[in-house]
């Protein structure tokens, strides 16, 4: 088990500069936290020519929680998404374990969310 979060940012329509501006917009909320580190979600090596040495996923994020609790986190993205004028999804990925989150309060996301959360003990949170 891992502290570490892979989050991934779609919005209907976005191309990959919208999707890496919604992914820092994001980023900017989480490293308002108590959350250890949030960073682009690299991918692998820069194909040849680009200025870059490493090639990030559009949209997407690796967050370290820290002493975060990962049921914060989880919060966090749903008030992003609901605060957004757009329709978005964010993919939120803990062991190979994906929750998709798409800002809707209903009884059937939050047992989800739940059910989700409890699957991850190791994102509880440090209490020290």
């Amino acid at each position: 088990m891992t502290n570490k979060v892979m989050l991934s940012v779609e919005e209907e329509g976005a191309d990959d500069l919208r999707l890496d501006e919604l992914a820092r917009q994001l980023r900017s909320v989480l490293l308002d936290t108590d959350v250890e580190d949030v960073q682009p979600h690299v991918t692998g090596e820069a194909p040849p020519g680009t200025r870059s040495g490493l090639a990030v996923a559009a949209g997407g994020l690796v967050a370290s929680l820290g002493s975060l609790p990962l049921k914060e986190l989880v919060g966090l993205v749903v008030a992003w998404l609901k605060s957004g004028r757009t329709h978005r999804t964010v993919h939120v990925e803990m062991d190979g374990d994906v929750l998709e989150l798409d800002g809707v309060d209903s009884d059937t996301q939050k047992r989800v969310v739940t059910d989700w959360i409890a699957r991850h003990p190791a994102g509880a949170g440090s209490t020290t």
